[in-house]
């Protein structure tokens, strides 16, 4: 990201909610029907003190609360490689505090969960939901620290506005547990 996004962001309590609706704004501004992307959270004072190169090319400027974290975006995620046999490769080093995976998905009310179809692939599934007439489309900005802090940032194709951006640190827990496997 070639420029930090804090200055058009609602205000959040804690610096990992900070990070989290940074990488939702990125997010949002390159539109949907996008690859998943991942970011590697790094402590911002450290990086001034350790990269000031890195931090001057980020946008990052000397004098900044020493508790934010910089997402960094890393290699693109490998497309057909299912999410956590991708994740089981990952190992960060160090300087790295957290990290953080945005993915789009369709989910479907628990209305309409309770009629999924039994006995069919897992590609005749996505096909069903895909047809489904209450299936919505959701970009989740999933975060976590190495202590086990975790975030999340919802977004709604339907609703697509800063606004609307529903956060908590319980609303993905899955991906939340896969992420932090990736500090082990």
């Amino acid at each position: 990201m070639s420029e930090p996004l804090q200055e058009s962001l609602p205000p959040a309590a804690r610096p990992i909610t900070r990070a989290v609706l940074e990488i939702d704004e990125y997010a949002s501004g390159l539109g949907w029907d996008q690859p998943a992307r991942l970011f590697a959270l790094v402590d911002t004072a450290a990086l001034l003190k350790t990269e000031p190169g890195l931090a001057r090319q980020l946008g990052l400027e000397p004098g900044g609360t020493g508790n934010e974290f910089t997402p960094i975006e890393q290699d693109e995620v490998p497309k057909g490689t299912p999410l956590d046999k991708f994740l089981g490769t990952i190992a960060w080093p160090d300087a790295v505090a957290g990290c953080a995976l945005v993915v789009e998905r369709l989910i479907l009310p628990p209305t309409a969960e309770a009629k999924l179809p039994e006995g069919v692939s897992e590609q005749e599934l996505g096909a069903w939901v895909a047809k489904h007439p209450e299936r919505q489309e959701v970009r989740m900005t999933v975060a976590v620290l190495r202590d086990g802090t975790r975030e999340t940032a919802l977004r709604l194709r339907r609703k697509d506005s800063a606004r609307e951006v529903l956060t908590g640190p319980a609303l993905v827990p899955g991906l939340a547990e896969a992420l932090l496997t990736t500090f082990a």
